[in-house]
Parts: structure tokens; sequence; C-alpha cells
């Protein structure tokens, strides 16, 4: 004695039959759950099959790159590094390539006025090691805005791209500058919101 209820596969049968495409008489064994054909040979079923899609790579010579602009004032520093981070890597574009410079160019004006929350102005360090005895530099967030305020994105940036030749290669893309003048008027970059 049969069921009524209807497995999977009998359901799309059902649909693909309903949609107009050609699929052979299918006749299915609710107990086995087994899909029989009208001849009975059980050969795999048309519905089923789909021809290889290849995998899309690009190549970093085919990608064509804009230039953006960021406006860091008043802004986040962690909110504007991830975003351009994402613009450097090419993370919105379809042909996204894990392993291939698939970016934009980044330039971004006004870093010193980029905004930490809470007491990081006093209390983050940045440190660095020569490699020498006695080689350790260290300076809050405050001292370093005020001898190189550049630094404070490029390294919030740099921390979230690839550690690695790829990541050095898409780092040249970044353009940061204290004020709000730059060199790259030409390029025509696009503001980012």
């Amino acid at each position: 004695m049969e069921s009524s209820v209807r497995s999977p596969l009998e359901s799309v049968l059902r649909w693909a039959q309903g949609n107009g495409a050609e699929v052979l008489q299918w006749t299915v064994n609710l107990k086995t759950k087994e899909l029989t054909d009208a001849v009975g040979d059980n050969s795999f079923p048309a519905l089923f099959y789909r021809p290889e899609m290849k995998t899309f790579s690009a190549k970093a010579s085919d990608v064509d790159r804009k230039w953006y602009i960021v406006d860091a004032k008043n802004q986040p520093l962690g909110r504007i590094a991830v975003k351009i981070a994402s613009l450097l890597r090419g993370k919105g574009k379809a042909i996204f390539t894990p392993h291939v410079d698939t970016g934009d160019f980044v330039v971004v004006i006004n870093a010193e006025k980029v905004l930490l929350s809470g007491k990081k102005e006093l209390q983050k360090e940045y440190t660095s090691f020569s490699g020498y005895v006695g080689g350790h530099k260290s300076e809050n967030v405050q001292q370093r805005r005020a001898r190189r305020p550049e630094l404070l994105v490029e390294r919030a940036v740099k921390g979230m791209i690839p550690h690695n030749r790829l990541g050095r290669s898409v780092f040249t893309k970044l353009k940061v500058y204290r004020g709000d003048q730059h060199p790259h008027e030409a390029q025509q970059p696009t503001p980012v919101v």
C-alpha cells in the first residue's frame, strides 16, 4: 500500500514537469525511496544534470582600478579603516579573487582629525623595537598624532589586509594625507560616504 506523501525527488520531478522541462517518465517507490524510469535501466535523469561551470579567476592585468577619496574628519578610526581595507582589497567587486590584487586606490584626507573613543588618546600605545639593546620605543596616540598623524590610519588599515606579498602590494595603493589637500586631483577620486 503506497502512501500519499510525496518524496522530495517526486516533488522535484512534478515541479519540473509543471514548468515545461523535458523529463522522462519516472516512478517513485516510496518504500525504498528509489527512482525508476519507464524503461527500467535507472539511468541518471537529465533533470539533475548540470554542465560543468568554470571557476572565474581574475587577472591583475585585467582589473579596472578606480580612485576613491575618504574624509577621516570626525570619523572613528576603526570604522573608516574597515571601509578602506575593503576598497583596497576589492571585496565589493564581482570579480574579487582572494589571491589577486583586485582592489582600488584610496586617498585619505584629514588624517589628523580621526577620532578614537574612550581614553585611547592617552592610553593606547604604539611600540617598536629596533632589535638592539635599549631599542624599545613607544608613544601614545596623542604623541603620534602630533608627530605624524598619517601613521594612525596606515597602521589601522595595515592590520586589516593580508600579512604577505599580496598585502604589501595592496598597501601601496593607500595614500594618506594630514590636511584636506592631496596631489591626486587628476585621477578624479570618487568620495566615499
